[in-house]
């Protein structure tokens, strides 16, 4: 995958502190699977003391987008059910359907907005009439280097199917839809699993109040 035409929001800025000289090798490949998982062997040069020297291994995940829909006519948000086999093999059988929330790939020169209008029409058959930027961040950077940008997908949930995914590539989804109260709610019943879930969820309960100035008018495009 192409890197698209953003980069990741500089961090916080540390007054009269420089940043730390890092040197990085050229990638060895451990497999490639679904992902390609590398090594890299990285060299630390701290301000003082000695030079520090790292092997670490990377699952190479790359951009995403996370989207949850929102019908402002039901205040309501669209969720999905998906079977997850790494739930499965460790929560057990009767947890491997995650409750979760739209997400995938960018594709190859894909930019963001465009990955969530795909990702959303192919997981829950309804395409948003336009997306709200909510955040954006990076999952688990210890391991994986993927880079996920969230939107709220303004739809209309009246024919909401239900079955999505797409046949070609063997994906089946459970779409369904739920009261923002309600959503927010499964953030206090230890009913949520899925990482992008519960970030989208706290983001809705942060922001319920504000939801109708947010999607009065259509965000500018960052092409992202």
């Amino acid at each position: 995958m192409k890197p698209v035409s953003d980069r990741p929001a500089q961090p916080f800025p540390r007054p009269q502190e420089e940043a730390m000289r890092v040197e990085v090798s050229a990638p060895t490949l451990l497999a490639g699977g679904y992902r390609r998982y590398e090594r890299f062997e990285v060299t630390l040069h701290p301000a003082e003391g000695p030079a520090l020297k790292q092997e670490r291994d990377v699952l190479r995940a790359g951009r995403t987008v996370g989207v949850l829909p929102y019908d402002p006519a039901r205040n309501a948000v669209v969720l999905i059910r998906q079977f997850r086999l790494p739930a499965w093999l460790m929560l057990g059988p009767e947890q491997g359907e995650l409750v979760e929330i739209v997400a995938g790939g960018l594709e190859e020169g894909e930019v963001a907005e465009h990955a969530a209008l795909r990702e959303c029409a192919e997981e829950t058959g309804l395409t948003p009439s336009h997306l709200v930027p909510m955040l954006r961040f990076l999952p688990t950077p210890g391991i994986i280097d993927e880079y996920a940008s969230f939107f709220l997908g303004v739809v209309d949930a009246t024919h909401l199917p239900e079955r999505g995914g797409l046949a070609g590539e063997a994906e089946l989804t459970r779409p369904f839809l739920l009261p923002v109260d309600e959503a927010i709610a499964l953030l206090g019943q230890d009913m949520c699993s899925n990482g992008y879930l519960i970030i989208a969820l706290q983001w809705l309960a942060l922001n319920r109040a504000r939801l109708p100035e947010l999607i009065a008018a259509p965000a500018p495009s960052s092409g992202t």
